[in-house]
């Protein structure tokens, strides 16, 4: 396939940098470079922002109901190009082309949820002390947004920060990921080609430091969503503070799968291998400590480090293939590191723990089992195909490893008595919890963190609320 050189979209225009530069774009499964995305400097941003600003005023004074029907011609649009578009994700970013489809396929059905939203941004009407008085809670958009994504989900991550604000009545920048922009700028492209006016949607990329900081001191900016890790998730959210805007925080996890003694053991097996090694283990809620009743822990590791096994690893676009690389260079030498420590302090590596191959960023499926609580690996988010099993001689000794790291963003649990999932679901401190199944991130359900994993939701019906101010007016007649 040939992929395209992307550009910025500002003002309804698809447009190189105004200085010419651009940022080369590697394909993580041969290493060679396909393309380059234009590089935004201040120039761009501030005709970005300029564009916001009267794009919002055009925006929100569409009706709901027209919002909604351009909203859901975008989802059309992506699942009539899912085709063309899941070829460039698998290209740019490395997942197999089954599960970038499902990404396209999966962000529509994310727009059509909140198309549904923004016709059900509704205000209150509140009984009056005295008679004659009407007093009502009106909801507005709160302004222009600006929007940070990360490259594991290059369209998932930003449909849900986009399509909330489109819901709301909100302008939007879109900061995407300089090594994965093709795809969420078709995301961006399949908005305007529906219609959405120009100035609503604007795209850019850059050096993700010096945009976020010029975006969120800036006065046209009224909110931001970020995605990412929960250093940077902090900084940002800092910034914000200091200017008083609002801010969705969607950050890392160390997701903990407890399976207590009576679970199905090769059920959770089955379903967590798949799970551990979707798109290489680099998602926010991918199963990462395992702790396991050790009335069972010999049956699961073996079944489970078997189940990784037999996962097929290779080029995205061949057949078969189940998991593809790590989306950049950085991320071999840190599953190196991690492993390597957890090993030298007593871990014991069941399966895998090597790089696979001299080209490409190829990493084993891997399993150690019986790791230290002072191994950086249980304490610092691998985000790679990376898994820990641990033997526990209780539920109560489950729970608090679970809630033991900063961390509360997904957790995973299987059991069949009906008293342990009743402990789970209270004791354990996390955003999202999914028993006896993988049940998260649907459209429809919440999805964000406590703790140090953030807050606010980018899923269900809550999520649209963060881009609305309240307003009372009362009224005496």
């Amino acid at each position: 396939m040939t992929y395209p050189d992307t550009h910025l979209f500002i003002n309804g225009t698809w447009r190189p940098a105004r200085a010419g530069d651009t940022i080369p774009v590697i394909d993580p499964a041969t290493e060679e470079q396909i393309g380059t995305v234009a590089h935004a400097k201040t120039v761009d941003l501030d005709e970005a922002l300029e564009a916001a600003l009267a794009g919002f005023d055009t925006w929100r004074r569409m009706g709901a109901f027209d919002r909604s029907k351009l909203m859901r011609r975008a989802a059309d649009i992506m699942r009539e190009r899912a085709d063309t578009i899941a070829p460039m994700m698998t290209r740019e970013q490395g997942k197999p082309l089954a599960q970038a489809k499902a990404e396209v396929l999966g962000a529509a059905d994310t727009i059509d949820w909140f198309a549904e939203e923004a016709r059900r941004t509704y205000g209150q009407i509140i009984p009056a002390r005295a008679p004659g008085v009407q007093q009502m809670a009106v909801r507005h958009p709160v302004g222009p947004v600006a929007a940070f994504t990360p490259w594991n989900f290059p369209i998932n991550q930003v449909v849900r920060k986009l399509s909330a604000a489109l819901a709301a009545g909100c302008s939007i920048i879109v900061k995407a990921p300089e090594e994965t922009p093709a795809s969420p700028a078709e995301l961006i492209r399949a908005f305007a080609d529906a219609g959405v006016p120009a100035g609503v949607i604007g795209l850019v990329y850059g050096v993700p430091a010096e945009i976020s900081e010029y975006l969120i001191k800036h006065p046209v900016i009224r909110k931001i969503s970020f995605t990412g890790s929960t250093p940077v998730g902090k900084l940002l959210a800092g910034m914000a503070g200091q200017h008083m805007k609002r801010a969705t925080m969607e950050l890392g996890g160390h997701a903990p799968v407890i399976i207590t003694g009576d679970a199905d053991w090769e059920k959770a097996a089955a379903q967590m291998a798949v799970s551990k090694t979707r798109n290489a283990g680099q998602v926010c809620v991918s199963p990462t400590r395992f702790l396991v009743d050790q009335k069972i822990s010999d049956n699961f590791l073996d079944a489970f480090s078997s189940g990784l096994q037999k996962i097929k690893v290779g080029n995205g676009f061949e057949e078969g293939v189940e998991m593809g690389p790590l989306a950049n260079e950085r991320r071999i030498p840190m599953m190196e590191e991690l492993i390597g420590d957890a090993v030298e302090k007593g871990a014991r590596l069941v399966t895998g723990g090597h790089r696979i191959g001299n080209k490409g960023w190829f990493f084993e499926p891997t399993v150690l089992a019986d790791v230290p609580l002072s191994a950086r690996i249980m304490n610092e988010e691998p985000f790679g195909p990376v898994a820990i099993v641990n033997r526990m001689s209780s539920l109560d000794e489950m729970i608090a490893e679970a809630n033991r790291l900063e961390f509360g963003l997904a957790a995973y649990a299987y059991a069949r008595s009906h008293e342990a999932v009743e402990r789970l679901s209270s004791g354990v401190e996390t955003g999202m919890l999914s028993i006896n199944h993988v049940g998260l991130a649907l459209p429809e359900t919440p999805f964000g963190g406590i703790k140090d994993s953030g807050y606010g939701t980018e899923g269900g019906s809550e999520a649209v609320a963060a881009y609305l101010d309240t307003r009372f007016v009362t009224t005496a007649h």
